[in-house]
């Protein structure tokens, strides 16, 4: 019994040293751009600016910002509230940046376990 393989893969392996060497290119675009992400910083607010949180690429908060009017004793619920907001929102901006920015890598193709 024979077995079809395709064309591309026939004769030379040119073609597949051609898409080996494109995955390794498109590999050390997607790494780059991972550290770069890395690097930034993410910013988002809620309450109309009364709370405004920054995380870093990696998602760790880095900063919490509370004006004086938000802070109400008597009322710490919506404040926790805020607060969940604003980071879920700055999270959430890392996340769609990142993927915003590896689909234009992968051409819009989902790579299992990159991001």
């Amino acid at each position: 019994m024979k077995s079809r393989v395709p064309k591309q893969f026939q004769g030379g392996g040119q073609d597949m040293n051609s898409m080996i060497h494109q995955a390794r290119k498109m590999q050390d675009q997607i790494t780059a751009l991972q550290e770069d992400i890395e690097q930034r910083s993410f910013s988002a607010q809620a309450g109309g600016g009364a709370v405004s949180v920054t995380v870093s690429g990696k998602k760790t908060i880095e900063k919490i910002e509370l004006k004086p009017e938000v802070v109400d004793p008597t009322d710490i619920e919506m404040l926790q509230d805020l607060i969940m907001s604003a980071v879920n929102e700055a999270i959430n901006s890392v996340e769609e940046t990142t993927e915003k920015e590896m689909s234009k890598i992968t051409g819009g193709v989902a790579l299992p376990g990159l991001f």
